[in-house]
């Protein structure tokens, strides 16, 4: 069962930003509107994709807000 957790991994990508209004309640940073792509992978051989929408900080990275 141990080896089953080092073949699998999931990666998040950006795929589009916008600037949005508000700020970051971690860091004081700006706020921007992304849609993000989450692949889900084993052995390298992507299985699932989620596509969904977010407010992340434009300085931390941190998501604020996420819609599905």
């Amino acid at each position: 069962m141990v080896c089953f957790c080092f073949l699998v991994d999931q990666s998040k990508k950006v795929r589009r930003t916008k600037p949005a209004a508000g700020i970051c309640s971690r860091c004081g940073g700006g706020a921007s509107v992304a849609d993000m792509k989450t692949a889900t992978r084993f052995c390298y051989v992507p299985f699932y994709w989620k596509r969904w929408r977010a407010i992340i900080c434009t300085f931390c990275g941190a998501v604020l807000r996420s819609y599905p």
